[in-house]
């Protein structure tokens, strides 16, 4: 049927566990402009519900389209983007869709294309691979095994020169940006990513305050020079991760002006952070933060850039950090905090006030945002209150910072106090590139190809153009009003719009591009 042949053309790939994240649209609203649409999610849904009726399954429910529902049932297949987050998928966001489909569930891996985060963006680790193990590797990523055997002295050496290069190219570029001086010398402790409460960029900011208040006090004699770099963009209306960015940006002001900081540390939180930004950062890392909770984070692909430019990960056991650590080593990584499962297990009884009120550096660090140590207001007060006290739709710190605190300064203090040892630190981070092959873009690709998702799927080139227009036109148009359909689409927000109704932007687009779009 022309509904089998919809489900065969397409899959899905979800790429997030936050409720948040996962659309649902108001019918209303949806009706008021496209009503089309609104009454092919009404047969697909009756669809669903006459083949399952004693299942929980819906697309529709309480008068909102669910999308990410309508793209397991409308798709040959369901894949998750790191292991762990595919068996999150099954096990909890798709656990009826699971137990109704479970051979449509699969993992693939992200991956990264190596020709631009390695050969574009870092030439000079480009030519030092390639003396080692030849060329064809930014083609072959695989290839990059090839240099486990050949890590000595000498090629650490010479890597540590190749990051220092690119520490000293970062460092011309910030004072070019950001009329900021760094230090080449210092150890380059960078987090770059999208500013949310769950990649917990406050946590890291908290462990700075913490590692302020020890050298202040004299606490870390052997503390290694730091430069903490900080990247990110907020969403507009995003309060938090605005009141997040200041408290950054305040602890950064009070760090660098402090006299008694100067060699030891400092903080910057770069301006309009974008990718061609993070072509210069990421080459420069030495140590790569992913802090996410434990099952928060689907797989992340920023790991994979740090890792193959040679930063080791200081991370938690989520998304991809769990393949980063299977490939390249435990001991060649940091890593800290609460699995998955220890955190399900204290969701319901967690009580972050008495970690709070035991542990008084934890309580030093969490009050900065509200005693004067930096400027306060509502924002940052309103971040003290939410760790502590929650808010109507949280319970307290939901996102564990206080729970993981301990955990992840000893884990950060120790990759700071191993990179004092040129050679054993630079040994780990050559083992990191060693390792990475198997997050290529290519590797994904191929992935994706060999296991059943295109061969089983039907062959869009080889479809006849007027065949496709067709079907399509009697599965989503069954009273020949498809030319009626695009003039709704032409009024401001329509593209939100669009994207809702197309299946996360893939679906109605692929469709008209099949219909509208001759194979060449």
């Amino acid at each position: 049927t022309a509904f089998e042949l919809t489900r065969q053309v397409f899959s899905y790939t979800n790429h997030t566990v936050m409720g948040e994240a996962l659309e649902k649209w108001d019918m209303e609203l949806l009706r008021s402009v496209v009503p089309e649409i609104c009454s092919i999610l009404e047969r697909i849904d009756a669809r669903l519900k006459a083949e399952h009726p004693d299942r929980n399954l819906f697309i529709l429910k309480d008068n909102t389209a669910h999308m990410a529902n309508l793209s397991v049932y409308v798709s040959s297949s369901v894949n998750g983007v790191a292991q762990i987050h595919s068996e999150l998928l099954k096990r909890d966001l798709f656990r009826d869709w699971y137990a109704c489909y479970p051979e449509r569930f699969q993992n693939k891996t992200n991956g990264i294309t190596p020709r631009r985060w390695l050969g574009l963006s870092n030439p000079e680790l480009t030519a030092l691979i390639q003396s080692e193990i030849g060329g064809g590797f930014l083609t072959d990523l695989d290839r990059l095994a090839e240099l486990k055997d050949k890590i000595d002295d000498d090629l650490v050496t010479r890597f540590n020169r190749v990051k220092l290069v690119k520490k000293q190219q970062l460092c011309d570029l910030i004072w070019k940006r950001e009329h900021v001086v760094l230090a080449p010398h210092f150890l380059f402790d960078v987090q770059v990513k999208r500013l949310h409460e769950y990649k917990r960029q406050l946590l890291n900011a908290l462990s700075i305050m913490a590692i302020y208040f020890e050298l202040k006090a004299g606490n870390l004699p052997d503390f290694t020079p730091t430069a903490f770099l900080f990247g990110a963009k907020a969403a507009p209306g995003y309060d938090r991760a605005k009141a997040i960015i200041r408290y950054i940006n305040r602890i950064a002001h009070l760090i660098n002006s402090d006299p008694t900081m100067h060699g030891k540390l400092q903080v910057l939180f770069v301006q309009n952070y974008n990718c061609s930004y993070a072509e210069q950062i990421i080459p420069a890392a030495d140590i790569s933060e992913q802090i996410s909770p434990a099952g928060t984070e689907a797989s992340g692909t920023g790991n994979m850039k740090l890792m193959l430019n040679g930063a080791v990960t200081l991370g938690t056991l989520d998304g991809a950090n769990v393949e980063i650590v299977q490939q390249a080593g435990l001991e060649n990584n940091y890593i800290f905090g609460s699995t998955v499962e220890e955190l399900e297990s204290i969701r319901d009884s967690y009580q972050p006030r008495e970690l709070y009120d035991s542990n008084p550096l934890l309580r030093q660090v969490v009050d900065t945002l509200v005693d004067g140590t930096i400027e306060s207001d509502a924002g940052l007060a309103e971040l003290h209150t939410a760790l502590l006290d929650g808010a109507s739709w949280h319970k307290a710190d939901h996102y564990f910072l206080l729970k993981d605190f301990t955990s992840y300064l000893d884990a950060k203090l120790r990759a700071n106090r191993d990179y004092q040892d040129r050679l054993g630190f630079g040994r780990k981070c050559l083992k990191n590139i060693a390792a990475a092959g198997t997050f290529s873009s290519g590797r994904c690709d191929s992935t994706q190809r060999t296991s059943g998702i295109y061969k089983k799927g039907i062959s869009v080139q080889a479809m006849m153009h007027n065949d496709t227009r067709s079907v399509l036109e009697r599965v989503f148009f069954p009273n020949g009003q498809i030319g009626l359909f695009f003039p709704k689409l032409l009024f401001p927000g329509a593209h939100s719009i669009f994207r809702c109704c197309a299946t996360y932007g893939r679906l109605l687009s692929r469709i008209f591009r099949l219909i509208f779009v001759k194979p060449a």
